[in-house]
C-alpha cells in the first residue's frame, strides 16, 4: 500500500509538471500569434514602422504565421508520431523564441511577412504536438479537462498580449511586445529540458518497452496493462500504422469532419482576436478601450473552457463543443444591439467562451478520439488543417472591413460560421477502434465494476 500511494504521489507530481510546462509554452504560443492584432491599427495608421499597410495587407500579414502554423503542424503530426513527443516540443520552444526576436528587429512588410511564416512553423508543432502529450499523461476522468487547462494557455497567452499593450505599448513599442514572446528561449526551454518526460504510452506503441518502463518508474505512470508483463515482444505493439498513414487508413471520415470544424472555430478565433480591436475602434472606443475589448473576450474563453471540460469529461466532448459553438454564434449576433458598457462587456466574454473556448474543447475532443500510434497525427491534423480557418479569419477580417461592410453585418458574417460549426460538430461520428478506454466519458462508465471506477477516479 506505500507504495502504491508513493507511485501515485509520483504521479500526481509528474503529471503537474507536464500540464504546467505545456501550459506555459501555449501562453507563449497565444501571445506570439495574437500580438499582432494589439499592433496592427498602428502599422495601419504609421508607415514608419514596416512600410505602408492598408487594411488587406494587414489581414495577409496575419495570415502569414497561421500558413506556417499550417505547415509545421502537419510535419510535426507524423514527426512526433515516429520521433516521440518531447523531442518536437523542445525543438518547437526554440524554434518560434528565435522567429519572435528576429520579427523584432525586422524594418519592412515583406521581412516581417516572412518571418511571421517561419514563426508559424514553430508555433503549429508546438500545438500539434502538446495534446498528444498531455492526454498520454492526463489521469483517467481527467483528460478533457487536463487539455482544456493546457489549451487554455493560448487564450491566456491573448490575454496577456493585451494586457501587456495595454500597460506597455506606450513604452517599449511594437518591437518590445515581440521581443517578449522570444523569452521561451532562456526560460521555459531550459526548465523543460530537464522536467519534460517522453510519452510512456508512445513509447510502448514504438514498441521500446525498456524505455517506457525506465520512464513508468521515474514519473509514475502506469505502463498500459497488455504490456506490464516481462516478455511481451515489441511486435505486438508496433503492428499498428502510425501517424498519418493510421490517421487516414482507419479515421478518414471523422478525421475530414473534424478538420473542417477545427477550421470553422479558428476562423472565429483568428478574425476576432486579430480585427476586434479594429473593429472597436470604429465603433467609437478609444485605443485602449478597444484593447480591453480583446482582454475580456481571451478571458472569457479561459473560464468558459475549464467550465466546460469538466461537463465534458462526464457527459463527452461531442454536445459540449456543439453548443459552445451555438453560444458564440448567438452572442456574436447580440453584439449588434446597442446596449449598455457593462452588457457589451458580458457579450464579448460570452463570445470568448463561444470561439476560442470552444477551440479549446475542440483539441481535447480530437486529442482523446484517437488511438496513441496516430494520436499525434489526430492532433497535428486538428491544428494544421484547421489553421485552414486560421489563417482565412484575419483575411476575411480585412476583406469585409476593406470593403467598408457595415460594421453589424459583419458581425453577422462572424455568426453564420458559429452556426456552421455546430452542425460540423454534430455529424461527428462515434470514436471506434482500439482506443484507449479512459477516454468514455464518466457518465458512460458507470456500469463498471466498482474497482475499476474507483481505479479511474484516482
Amino acid at each position: 500500500m506505500t507504495t502504491e500511494i508513493a507511485a501515485e504521489t509520483l504521479r500526481r507530481r509528474t503529471v503537474v509538471w507536464v500540464v504546467a510546462l505545456a501550459t506555459v509554452g501555449l501562453i507563449f504560443d497565444g501571445y506570439d500569434l495574437v500580438v499582432y492584432g494589439t499592433v496592427v491599427s498602428r502599422f495601419l495608421r504609421d508607415p514608419s514602422h514596416i512600410g505602408i499597410v492598408t487594411p488587406a495587407t494587414a489581414g495577409a500579414l496575419g495570415s502569414y504565421a497561421l500558413v506556417g502554423v499550417l505547415v509545421g503542424a502537419l510535419l510535426a503530426g507524423s514527426v512526433g508520431d515516429i520521433l516521440g513527443r518531447r523531442k518536437v516540443m523542445l525543438f518547437s520552444y526554440a524554434w518560434f523564441s528565435v522567429g519572435m526576436a528576429i520579427t523584432a528587429m525586422t524594418t519592412t512588410t515583406a521581412m516581417f511577412g516572412l518571418m511571421r511564416f517561419i514563426t508559424g512553423l514553430g508555433v503549429g508543432a508546438l500545438v500539434a504536438t502538446t495534446g498528444a502529450l498531455v492526454s498520454e499523461y492526463a489521469p483517467k476522468g481527467r483528460k478533457n479537462l487536463c487539455n482544456a487547462i493546457t489549451y487554455s494557455g493560448v487564450p491566456l497567452g491573448s490575454l496577456l498580449a493585451a494586457m501587456l499593450a495595454i500597460l506597455l505599448l506606450n513604452h517599449i513599442g511594437w518591437r518590445g511586445m515581440f521581443w517578449i514572446g522570444a523569452l521561451p528561449l532562456v526560460t521555459l526551454l531550459p526548465l523543460a529540458c530537464f522536467k519534460m518526460p517522453e510519452s510512456v504510452a508512445w513509447l510502448v506503441s514504438r514498441g521500446r518497452l525498456d524505455e517506457a518502463r525506465a520512464i513508468s518508474e521515474r514519473t509514475g505512470v502506469p505502463l498500459p496493462e497488455a504490456v506490464k508483463g516481462p516478455d511481451i515482444g515489441a511486435a505486438a505493439v508496433t503492428s499498428e500504422k502510425a501517424g498519418f498513414a493510421g490517421l487516414f487508413g482507419s479515421y478518414l471520415l471523422p478525421t475530414i469532419v473534424l478538420g473542417l470544424m477545427s477550421a470553422t472555430g479558428l476562423v472565429l478565433v483568428y478574425s476576432l482576436n486579430t480585427w476586434l480591436p479594429e473593429l472597436m475602434l470604429r465603433a467609437g472606443f478609444d485605443a485602449k478601450g478597444s484593447l480591453s475589448f480583446l482582454l475580456v473576450l481571451n478571458g472569457g474563453a479561459v473560464i468558459g473552457a475549464l467550465a466546460g471540460s469538466r461537463v465534458a469529461d462526464r457527459f463527452g466532448p461531442k454536445p459540449v463543443v456543439a453548443t459552445c459553438f451555438l453560444i458564440g454564434s448567438i452572442s456574436i449576433a447580440l453584439l449588434t444591439l446597442n446596449v449598455p458598457l457593462g452588457m457589451l462587456l458580458a457579450l464579448v466574454a460570452i463570445v470568448g467562451l463561444g470561439t476560442s473556448g470552444t477551440q479549446t474543447l475542440i483539441y481535447g475532443f480530437v486529442a482523446n478520439y484517437y488511438r496513441t500510434s496516430v494520436r499525434g497525427a489526430g492532433v497535428a491534423w486538428c491544428a494544421g488543417f484547421g489553421r485552414l480557418g486560421g489563417v482565412i479569419g484575419p483575411l476575411l477580417g480585412g476583406l469585409l472591413i476593406g470593403s467598408g461592410l457595415a460594421l453589424n453585418s459583419i458581425f453577422y458574417v462572424l455568426a453564420v460560421i458559429g452556426v456552421v460549426g455546430v452542425a460540423l460538430t454534430l455529424v461527428v461520428p462515434r470514436a471506434s477502434g482500439p482506443r484507449e478506454a479512459d477516454s468514455t466519458p464518466i457518465a458512460m462508465r458507470q456500469s463498471q465494476p466498482h474497482c475499476d471506477r474507483a481505479r479511474s477516479s484516482r
